[in-house]
């Protein structure tokens, strides 16, 4: 299932768009702010960003550019009623992928939105490559120089976010809230078990590290 995140502070055109996309069989989740559109994106992974440029709080220009330091690959696609070339430039400039002009076309969204999934290679296959190590979303499998290396799904789940999202810190709290059951009695420590036992495993690889930072969690660094 390829899940969308729309940034729009206009309700009712963020529920016309959610209800399209999700009839197009897209898992379409609506945000209305940033605030809560960051929230989202800690607690699920998504595919690709569609963001109005005018919101609260903060433009999508400067969500853009946050959403591309700790995430250099989803696609992003802005909507405005901008149609001048500057709010375009300095778009793209920031890394966006595609843009559109209000008001608009919902199948032309869905047209645009299919062609940045298939670029980005994410409508047949959720990957992450990273140095010498692939992670397989849908297989739910990790290979290191071309040689499966045994995850649980716990252990697989954790660093897939940890490389979703490099140089972002997790709290043990975030990570346990996300990956652990509510009835569970493990303490906050089973966090730090998990990440000694996935250093252990992924030794090889070569493209990051698991960083512990101190009296907070841990963040994947690239190398």
């Amino acid at each position: 299932m390829i899940h969308i995140l729309v940034v729009e502070d206009d309700e009712k055109l963020n529920r016309v768009i959610c209800t399209y996309l999700n009839d197009c069989g897209f898992a379409t989740k609506g945000c209305l702010n940033a605030r809560d559109a960051y929230d989202e994106m800690y607690n699920q992974l998504y595919d690709l960003i569609i963001s109005d440029i005018m919101m609260p709080e903060i433009d999508g220009f400067e969500f853009a550019e946050s959403v591309r330091k700790v995430n250099r690959t989803i696609p992003i696609l802005f909507m405005s009623a901008k149609d001048d070339l500057p709010s375009k430039q300095r778009g793209f400039r920031l890394g966006i992928d595609d843009y559109m002009v209000k008001p608009v076309e919902l199948a032309e969204l869905e047209l645009r939105v299919r062609a940045l999934l298939r670029r980005a290679n994410i409508e047949t296959e959720r990957k992450i490559t990273m140095g010498n190590l692939t992670l397989d979303a849908d297989g739910m499998s990790a290979e290191v120089d071309g040689e499966e290396i045994g995850l649980t799904a716990r252990e697989f789940n954790i660093i897939y976010k940890l490389l979703s999202y490099p140089k972002k810190t997790f709290s043990r709290a975030q990570l346990m809230d996300e990956f652990w059951d509510a009835e569970s009695d493990s303490g906050l420590r089973a966090v730090d078990v998990y990440m000694t036992k996935l250093r252990n495993k992924l030794s090889a690889c070569d493209g990051f590290k698991i960083v512990t930072v101190r009296g907070i969690g841990y963040k994947a660094v690239l190398q």
